[in-house]
């Protein structure tokens, strides 16, 4: 493939490397000129393009990725249609993934035009969840290089989600003096609501003395009618005798591993008996934060066995974020962010059709010779946002094209008819790894100032980051909306034209509404509400 400065006359079946106008037609970025196109082009002047100019052994970039991906052998793995170079595959099932990092560095390794890039070995996902990407880079490439891709991924599974199962678990709670019913009581809830993700349920609960031989009866009772067994001490571990350990084995049962390199999570045991398997939880697992109980959870419902090896190679990344209840914390509360230098990113959605206008995008139409697109990215510019990510999907070039100059981060999203879920899936994937939250801005609404912005961004940090802030007018909810970070993973299982609203609803965190004014009510749907605002529709 030859890259640059190509003369107009020898420019068809070149692929454009710009958007590129013809008088009143415009060439998108990646089109691949035909006869017709030429011709436009020499008739409105134009003299040479930049483009890429194809060898007769090149495949173009959706043509490369979809073979790649076609070769690869998955489970669980749901593969779209190639776009821009890109074909994103997705779980097809709750699960874990797993991955073949050998294959993964041995495709990355055969030339950079090649990537792949995948979810983290073990990650936990849901249904629905991109969990790996084939992009190519330039506009085409050799078939020799992804013929040797093909070769690498031909033989054996490159990755999978190992679906979630439905099982039975048992539990087992000590109780020492002075232990609240009320603590032993939210255990119960805390386990049921893991256990839900997985279509598992607790079957049965045994309060019993912290002393080994009670243990280890209502173990062996539990075992024979659960698929699991789950114990809860009253009193943490401290050392591989103790009450938990001591209990399995007293039980006829094998300690696997006592103890893990993660934290919060150090104090997990590992365990068979009769065939099930039982874990003594660590008193982190009494919370729904995430901790190392989980990690080993979710491989065991998922089917995936789990050795001593397994557990000791949890370290790097075994160090999670803190839970506030521990009696212990590793750092001092103080040392936590103050509520004025918590970080919000804006999350533009600018990717939807505009199909209740008939044609025209409405992101494009002028506001005082403005695009509307522009005009609000502007003023999340403007506002005490750290920074602001733009999804953008149909018409990308020009919604970009709009968007010249400004400091925004761009985020495609190639699966934008599928529905608003999408876009709010792609921008959040983009918000910073700091970001205390991100506030959903849709492009529509001219009426919202920077002001108002800040202003839910001051709500946001008054609650200390912990509540969703929504705009309102007169007393009824509108946009935006700020979503804690809380949320960010309820996002990635939200499908088709579901939008943060329905989030807000499901998940019964604290909600604050700011008055913003009008503003906050008045989008630009039709025709007549985009003319009635001030807007000017283009072609």
């Amino acid at each position: 493939m030859k890259f640059g400065p190509v003369p107009i006359d020898e420019a068809e079946g070149a692929v454009l490397a710009h958007a590129t106008a013809a008088g009143e037609k415009r060439f998108r970025k990646a089109h691949r000129l035909s006869r017709e196109d030429v011709a436009a082009l020499k008739a409105a002047g134009v003299v040479e393009v930049v483009a890429a100019v194809l060898d007769r052994d090149d495949l173009g970039e959706d043509a490369a990725a979809a073979m790649i991906a076609a070769a690869m052998s998955h489970r669980n793995i749901e593969v779209k249609p190639a776009a821009t170079g890109r074909v994103n595959l997705h779980a097809g099932a709750s699960g874990v993934f797993t991955v073949d990092a050998g294959m993964i560095d041995a495709i990355n390794a055969v030339d950079p035009a090649i990537t792949i890039a995948t979810l983290a070995q073990h990650a936990p996902v849901e249904k629905g969840q991109m969990v790996a990407t084939v992009k190519i880079i330039p506009f085409a490439v050799a078939a020799s290089l992804v013929d040797s891709v093909v070769k690498i991924c031909a033989g054996r599974e490159i990755f999978a989600v190992n679906a979630y199962r439905p099982i039975n678990v048992g539990i087992i709670q000590t109780v020492l003096p002075g232990v609240k019913p009320s603590v032993l009581d939210k255990t119960l809830r805390v386990t049921e609501a893991r256990l839900a993700r997985s279509g598992g349920r607790l079957t049965a609960e045994r309060r019993t003395p912290h002393e080994v031989a009670p243990v280890a009866a209502a173990a062996t009772q539990l075992a024979r009618d659960n698929d699991m067994v789950v114990i809860f001490g009253a009193s943490a571990m401290s050392d591989f005798a103790d009450v938990v350990p001591a209990a399995i084995e007293r039980a006829g049962g094998t300690v696997i591993r006592a103890g893990m390199p993660v934290d919060p999570g150090n104090l997990l045991v590992l365990g068979t008996l009769d065939g099930k398997r039982v874990v003594g939880a660590p008193g982190c697992a009494r919370s729904p934060k995430e901790n190392g109980f989980d990690w080993v959870l979710d491989r065991l419902i998922a089917g995936l066995d789990v050795t001593a090896g397994d557990i000791a190679g949890m370290g790097v990344g075994g160090l999670l974020m803190e839970i506030p209840t521990r009696p212990q914390p590793r750092e001092p509360a103080q040392q936590q962010p103050a509520m004025s230098a918590l970080k919000v990113d804006i999350v533009l959605l600018a990717a939807g059709r505009s199909s209740r206008m008939g044609g025209p995008n409405k992101l494009l139409a002028l506001f005082d010779g403005e695009p509307l697109v522009r005009r609000t990215a502007r003023r999340a510019l403007g506002s005490k946002a750290a920074s602001t990510v733009v999804v953008t999907g149909h018409q990308r070039e020009r919604v970009r094209s709009a968007l010249g100059g400004l400091e925004v981060k761009l985020a495609d999203n190639p699966d934008f008819a599928d529905g608003l879920a999408s876009s709010l899936k792609a921008g959040i994937a983009k918000v910073a790894p700091d970001a205390a939250g991100a506030m959903i801005v849709l492009g529509d609404m001219p009426g919202v100032s920077s002001k108002d912005l800040d202003s839910l961004i001051d709500a946001f940090r008054r609650s200390g980051g912990h509540a969703v802030v929504r705009a309102s007018h007169q007393g009824k909810r509108g946009n935006p909306v700020l979503l804690p970070r809380a949320l960010f993973a309820a996002v990635a299982q939200l499908e088709g034209d579901t939008g943060a609203r329905h989030l807000v609803e499901a998940e019964g965190l604290d909600v604050i509404d700011v008055e913003i004014g009008q503003g906050a009510s008045i989008d630009v749907d039709t025709r007549e509400a985009l003319e009635g605002a001030g807007g000017v529709l283009q072609d």
